[in-house]
């Protein structure tokens, strides 16, 4: 696979790192010429001193055809014109830009840029989809954190409201073991149906707790 990487610090370190191996073709550009040379020393690769919004320099470079072009530089409007040159002028197949500004993400995704990502706005997407599952689910663990109970409450337009426990169709061992539908606790069987506002536990090993989460937290299309 053909990697470009364009400006960056840290990052174009790691990614440097990430895919400096014989089955990649790696192609690194700085427009800063003391990180250019600390990133040849550090990671023992040829890093071109030159400026990614530049068609001369990016052509000198031979990024013609990359499978992956990353811009990580510290201008936004630098990352999107390099991310822009690389796919209209030399053929990239995937482009991702870093960026500073969360607004920019769905603008630079509007206008062509395969990937735009910026630290707060995933960041500010964690927290919105964390703390929107944190209020419908609480967790618990038992023997040494390998057995895992979760207690759903099933909101309205959850995937879980109007169907019969028989009907899920979950990829991962589950059980409902119980279900609160107030004021009466429930020991459901496979012909329990699920109503919004039931608080509904469910049993499944530790292993399967992400993709628990994950399927018990879906909503209606």
């Amino acid at each position: 696979m053909k990697v470009v990487v364009v400006d960056g610090n840290e990052e174009a370190d790691y990614i440097i790192r990430m895919y400096h191996n014989r089955r990649n073709s790696l192609v690194v550009i700085n427009s800063s010429s003391s990180t250019a040379n600390e990133l040849s020393r550090k990671n023992r690769v040829d890093v071109i001193f030159g400026k990614p919004t530049s068609e001369y320099d990016l052509r000198l470079a031979g990024i013609e055809n990359a499978d992956l072009f990353l811009a990580l530089g510290e201008r936004d409007v630098d990352n999107y014109v390099a991310c822009k040159m690389a796919k209209l002028l030399f053929g990239a197949k995937r482009t991702i830009a870093i960026v500073k500004n969360p607004e920019n993400v769905d603008l630079f995704k509007s206008l062509g840029v395969d990937s735009a990502v910026c630290s707060t706005y995933l960041l500010g997407e964690t927290i919105e989809r964390e703390a929107s599952i944190e209020s419908l689910i609480k967790t618990l663990s038992f023997e040494d954190n390998k057995i895992t109970m979760l207690e759903i409450t099933v909101e309205k337009d959850s995937m879980l409201a109007g169907v019969a426990l028989k009907d899920l169709r979950a990829d991962i061992p589950l059980n409902v073991c119980c279900i609160f539908r107030n004021p009466n606790v429930l020991i459901p069987n496979g012909q329990t149906v699920l109503l919004p506002r039931d608080k509904v536990f469910v049993v499944s090993s530790s292993e399967h707790k992400a993709a628990l989460l994950q399927f018990l937290s879906k909503k209606k299309s």
